[in-house]
């Protein structure tokens, strides 16, 4: 493959993984409406785990333990767990807030990765990457410029607890983002993905309520059909994104999401306005989001460009 060929390999890849992860929230919240975060979190793990099983076996690239060192135990481990609660606190989160609010808020997660390479792996931010930090954080002060009373109330608001739990959700997939770090020189991405969904289904099915599929009417029952789908074919694309082209550039294009996510909350209410409504932010709010979109990318391409 030219390398022409592989930009623009990458380059669909990358923007299916956007799409994907944009249209996300709109399909677990319909899935919440009759199903709790946990249980959802469980079905998407064990559909995804199944289908990478599957996946390897036919290819005979089943991880071996015996391969693994002592150590590597622990990273797995705290991966797998970091991936559940990002899971489960992100949708418990999306509960409480409007897909658009969520899905800026943990435009954070990538930024903490950054942060953590740095106290971590010892890695050193360019000034893009921090001027791409200012920028994404002032946007975050601009998105929620209207909720400040939510937050300094003397009382935690569903929307002050919807906020913190996604806020969380960014910091343990910075967590699991960490951990994998260290594991892909002994892993494929798809060996270690299975590990961290068993991790998860063994983890969460104590919590989970499996019966409460049957309750779902056939929109709700799609929609989780689709979460789980969603679960296996992003993360696939991510990672041969980053196998094909630029790890800089796949994350400035990912970095668009919020777009897709605000894009089809508007087709979602003009379809379907007995499930969804709009937001109604105002325009400093969109004006933050959009900040935090152009931060997110400048933190993405920064090292790139300093390298």
């Amino acid at each position: 493959m030219s390398n022409n060929s592989h930009h623009w390999y990458g380059f669909f890849l990358s923007i299916m993984t956007a799409v994907l992860w944009g249209v996300l929230p709109i399909t677990l919240q319909l899935s919440l409406v009759k199903m709790d975060a946990v249980t959802i979190t469980w079905y998407r793990l064990a559909v995804a785990a199944l289908l990478v099983f599957f996946l390897l076996k036919s290819r005979k690239g089943l991880p071996s333990l015996k391969s693994l060192a002592r150590s590597h135990y622990g990273f797995i481990l705290l991966a797998g767990i970091g991936l559940t609660l990002n899971y489960v606190s992100y949708l418990a989160g999306l509960d409480k807030l409007n897909p658009e609010t969520a899905q800026v808020l943990i435009q954070v997660a990538p930024f903490l990765l950054m942060i953590g390479s740095v106290l971590f792996f010892k890695e050193r931010l360019s000034r893009v990457e921090v001027l791409g930090g200012v920028v994404l954080f002032l946007g975050l002060l601009f998105f929620f410029n209207d909720k400040v009373s939510l937050f300094t109330s003397g009382e935690m608001s569903d929307y002050a607890l919807g906020f913190f739990l996604v806020l969380g959700a960014a910091f343990t997939w910075a967590a699991y983002a960490l951990s994998q770090k260290l594991l892909l020189k002994q892993l494929t991405p798809k060996q270690l993905t299975l590990f961290i969904y068993c991790i998860g289904v063994v983890a969460l099915f104590p919590f989970s309520d499996l019966s409460q599929v049957f309750t779902m009417n056939f929109i709700q029952f799609i929609a989780l059909i689709l979460c789980c789908l969603n679960t296996v074919f992003a993360y696939g694309a991510f990672a041969e994104a980053l196998n094909v082209w630029q790890a800089s550039k796949v994350s400035a294009v990912i970095a668009t999401a919020p777009i897709f996510t605000f894009v089809s909350v508007e087709v979602a209410t003009l379809i379907s306005p007995e499930n969804f409504e709009s937001s109604q932010l105002n325009l400093i709010s969109y004006l933050g989001g959009g900040l935090v979109v152009v931060g997110s990318i400048m933190a993405a391409v920064g090292k790139n460009r300093e390298a």
